[in-house]
């Protein structure tokens, strides 16, 4: 390795650090966790096996027997030898334990009152009924509300509860009373059976498509061209005002929107004067939080989209602009034949850039209207996020938030290539003809 090459990758190190630790790790884990049924029922970490009430609802009864399903929901009272050992560890008589041994020795009772009057007809027996009550808690015996940490523990106990359990069901139980996560890959089918996804894909699509074409792209353009031929000090003006958007933070932004469109908001406030009722202009129907949603994210993306453009039209020769205008170009042509061919890198960057900000960010979306009224501005990457990480539910569904969020990872490279496609990418990157 030559120091050149050495000096380059001492360089580039930090760099690569930073994209293996906050992009293609953080890809990889959602790839990871997309395939699993992780939640917060299951926990992050290994899982017990349980036996609840939840679970013996869910046991399906084509593949588990109604009969086994009520054994398993009962307690059970066997004379054991755990049993007669905590018998002796709270110092009860022995010859009481010794006769309970020798005639009830391995038997089970099916309720705690057999095994009761079993134990008063005994002749060494206590006096005092609640030192035999508490000698039947003992011997109680069942799988409900019991922790398992190993699977064979949990067999063994499965199988001493129902004597003549069958494979199948064994198996089935066993994969129903695991309490931890599991690799699966029932996220993918389920995500595209639920009713919702196909609005959110709608709702998705038309907010990018929306608000990419109107204000990201063709709002931002007409402004960088229309400033182009201002005076510098106008042109720098308005540019600057346009740009408050972007670097203003997104909670203040979004605040004075609200103060805009809510009931006593300044909208209200000046069509009161004309005898219109006050109410929520941003909420109070799904095509005002559309227009509102388009409106605040547009801007903000017009105004870098504005920045950009007006450098790349700035880097033009202005010989060029000299000559039109001596040859009797108007402005319309000077945009047509001028600017906009030598925009196509501008354009190609704005457009993916910005399409791949739309897809997955949010932030303005639940700052504003959190995805209603209803969830008729939910997209998708906000559904994730209220999957993943925040609901009113409180189950976070971190497998089946992943595997949204991995799907809008596909979505995005998808969009990307087409854009290359669109814009002629090889084309751009290929030798100029005078190279040839």
């Amino acid at each position: 390795m030559t120091q050149q090459t050495k000096l380059g990758l001492g360089f580039m190190g930090p760099a690569i650090v930073i994209v293996v630790l906050l992009f293609l790790a953080p890809v990889l884990l959602t790839g990871f966790f997309a395939f699993t049924n992780m939640s917060t029922a299951t926990g992050i970490s290994g899982g017990t096996y349980r036996i609840t009430e939840t679970v013996l609802n869910a046991l399906p009864t084509d593949e588990v027997r109604p009969e086994i399903v009520a054994s398993l929901s009962e307690s059970q009272f066997v004379v054991d030898e755990a049993g007669l050992e905590a018998m002796r560890a709270e110092g009860l008589d022995p010859a009481f334990i010794e006769e309970l041994a020798e005639r009830h020795g391995a038997e089970v009772f099916t309720s705690g009152d057999d095994l009761e009057d079993a134990m008063k007809d005994l002749d060494n027996r206590p006096r005092s009924i609640r030192v035999i009550k508490g000698a039947v808690d003992m011997f109680e015996r069942s799988l409900r509300d019991r922790d398992f940490a190993e699977e064979a523990a949990f067999t063994a106990a499965l199988d001493d509860a129902v004597v003549d359990l069958t494979d199948n069901e064994r198996v089935v139980i066993v994969q129903a009373a695991y309490s931890g996560w599991t690799m699966t890959t029932s996220n993918f089918s389920r995500l595209w059976s639920t009713p919702q996804t196909g609005q959110v894909i709608f709702n998705t699509l038309f907010y990018v498509g929306m608000t990419l074409l109107l204000f990201n792209v063709g709002f931002a353009l007409v402004l960088a061209i229309t400033t182009t031929f201002l005076p510098a000090g106008q042109s720098a003006f308005f540019r600057a005002v346009w740009f408050l958007p972007r670097i203003s933070p997104s909670v203040l932004y979004v605040l004075l929107w609200k103060w805009l469109a809510w009931d006593t908001g300044f909208i209200n406030a000046i069509l009161g004067q004309f005898g219109v009722p006050d109410r929520n202009w941003m909420l109070d129907t799904t095509a005002n939080a559309w227009v509102f949603v388009i409106l605040i994210n547009g801007f903000v993306g017009a105004s870098m989209g504005m920045i950009i453009f007006t450098s790349a039209i700035r880097a033009i020769p202005k010989p060029l602009f000299y000559a039109a205008q001596v040859d009797g170009a108007s402005r319309w042509q000077q945009v047509r034949f001028i600017i906009l061919p030598q925009l196509v890198w501008p354009l190609l960057f704005v457009s993916t850039y910005q399409t791949l900000s739309l897809l997955t960010s949010f932030e303005y979306i639940l700052l504003s209207t959190e995805g209603g009224p209803g969830s008729t501005t939910e997209v998708w990457s906000l559904s994730a996020y209220q999957t993943a990480l925040s609901n009113y539910a409180g189950n976070l569904q971190y497998g089946y938030g992943a595997t949204m969020a991995l799907v809008l990872v596909a979505i995005g490279v998808g969009a990307s290539l087409l854009f290359l496609r669109l814009f002629n990418f090889k084309h751009l990157v290929g030798r100029p003809r005078i190279e040839q």
